[in-house]
């Protein structure tokens, strides 16, 4: 990975660029990630929050991309799948946003689930940054402009990282 992720997809935030990349290792998907969220924080503010729609098979590496995603926004605490808890936050230390919002749509059955735990107020709040693990099971309720973020296997350990 020559290129920096930074100056390479950056533009993804602002711009809805389509673009790929392949890493061979979860570090490798984390630096990815910490890349991308170190660009967020120096975006211009939209009208709603940032939201990353993440898709992708279990194990293919949407939790270690969130997890680079929270080291490059400033989070120190541990971050891990919110499976059970389906939406947790953190508290950012950036001017332009307050909150990263990690949730996991695994255990949920209809959009509905998730708009009884303030989806609406969570997205539509500029101060946040949103991850959302398994998007594809509430697609109706996510943002138009969100970035969407696709993980499959490769060959060996690589996975495919696919934004749209």
């Amino acid at each position: 990975m020559k290129k920096s992720i930074h100056s390479t997809y950056s533009g993804l935030i602002l711009n809805n660029i389509e673009g790929s990349i392949q890493t061979h290792s979860a570090p490798e998907t984390k630096r990815v990630a910490k890349e991308l969220g170190t660009a967020i924080l120096e975006s211009p503010k939209r009208k709603g929050a940032v939201v990353f729609a993440l898709k992708g098979e279990l194990g293919a590496g949407k939790t270690s991309f969130v997890q680079g995603l929270a080291k490059g926004l400033g989070v120190k605490e541990n971050v891990l799948s919110p499976t059970f808890l389906i939406v947790k936050s953190y508290k950012l230390r950036a001017k332009n946003y307050k909150l990263l919002y990690h949730i996991d749509c695994y255990r949920l059955k209809t959009s509905k689930e998730l708009l009884q735990l303030e989806w609406k107020e969570i997205v539509g709040d500029p101060n946040n940054i949103v991850a959302v693990e398994w998007a594809d099971r509430v697609k109706p309720i996510i943002p138009k402009d969100a970035l969407w973020i696709s993980f499959s296997y490769g060959e060996e350990d690589t996975r495919a990282i696919r934004f749209r």
